[in-house]
């Protein structure tokens, strides 16, 4: 028998959408197991927005096939529906009802039992750490409890697959971390699977078990952090000399990608084992070249996403 485990969480097959002449997605595949967290990636106007629209039966595609938890999108849209949860980047949380009441009225709009709504919403309330504000009204929140607030309401209807489009926009870092918490557990706890857009990349790498960088329409890369970091260049060890002696004899006789003169240090191109590394240091104390100060600086999703990024798209995906 089939589960909603055994099953993608989201499939999708060439899907396509355009504004007239242009076009926002081009062929885009996706392929999302259950229980895990996926994070789109991608510049300003490169159409992670409109993905997340199409998939939450908000806009049609004009081109594809899409199925959420095996539901298809077109054919069964009140089925997805069913199965889905959306935060936006903006909260959605009404600021004149208390916590509580924001909660139940999302239970209300979810058709939950009525004996079955103020046990959820209890429940939620506690889960989010919210029970103490519970009568306070929302606008009196912080960024941070209306996000944990914002995210409570989207579980009311015990969704399987969420969709967070920038969760943590505008939020201190201190309440970043909880949200990540809070997005981990549910993984790891319920195995809701989560499909995250952000811009921040130490988010997608703190959470995502797999990215996908979506430019000018088409996805150019998708796999797990380390996959990408491997797919890129960029690994490189700094060095600071403590004289321009040293400085100079080791930019004559080293592999160097970059030189600053004022401060007397060289960039070497570095693959990242240890083996190369205890290599450069043995050259360099052969040579009894002095140095002040080394950095090792192995890729990360900086440079993954500069790499297949390196022409971004600066405008805005356009009105609908």
């Amino acid at each position: 028998m089939t589960t909603d485990l055994d099953r993608p969480a989201v499939a999708a097959t060439a899907v396509r959408k355009a504004y007239g002449d242009h076009v926002v997605l081009d062929g885009i595949d996706l392929d999302i197991p259950a229980g895990s967290v996926f994070a789109l990636l991608g510049p300003n106007g490169a159409g992670k927005t409109t993905m997340v629209q199409i998939l939450s039966t908000l806009i049609r595609a004009d081109a594809g096939e899409i199925r959420i938890t095996g539901h298809d999108v077109v054919l069964d849209p009140d089925a997805v529906r069913a199965a889905i949860g959306v935060t936006g980047q903006f909260s959605a949380v009404d600021g004149f009802l208390t916590g509580r009441e924001n909660l139940l009225l999302m239970a209300d709009l979810n058709r939950l039992p009525r004996r079955e709504r103020r046990q959820r919403a209890a429940d939620l309330l506690a889960r989010f750490d919210l029970t103490d504000a519970a009568h306070k009204p929302a606008a009196a929140y912080s960024g941070g409890m209306r996000r944990r607030l914002d995210l409570a309401m989207t579980l009311v209807g015990r969704p399987r697959v969420i969709f967070l489009d920038e969760p943590t926009t505008g939020l201190d870092p201190r309440s970043r971390r909880t949200t990540w918490e809070i997005i981990r557990r549910l993984v790891t706890d319920e195995r809701v699977t989560i499909f995250l857009t952000t811009q921040y990349l130490d988010e997608a790498d703190r959470l995502a078990d797999r990215i996908a960088v979506l430019h000018q329409g088409k996805l150019v890369a998708e796999g797990s952090p380390e996959q990408l970091k491997r797919q890129v260049g960029g690994g490189h060890v700094s060095l600071r000399f403590a004289d321009a002696r040293g400085y100079e004899h080791a930019a004559r006789t080293l592999e160097v990608t970059s030189r600053n003169d004022e401060t007397h240090t060289l960039q070497i191109p570095h693959r990242g084992d240890v083996r190369a590394l205890r290599a450069l240091l043995d050259r360099l104390d052969h040579d009894t070249l002095a140095v002040d100060e080394l950095r090792v600086h192995t890729p990360d999703l900086d440079d993954v996403y500069f790499a297949l990024t390196s022409n971004p798209v600066t405008e805005q995906e356009p009105a609908r």
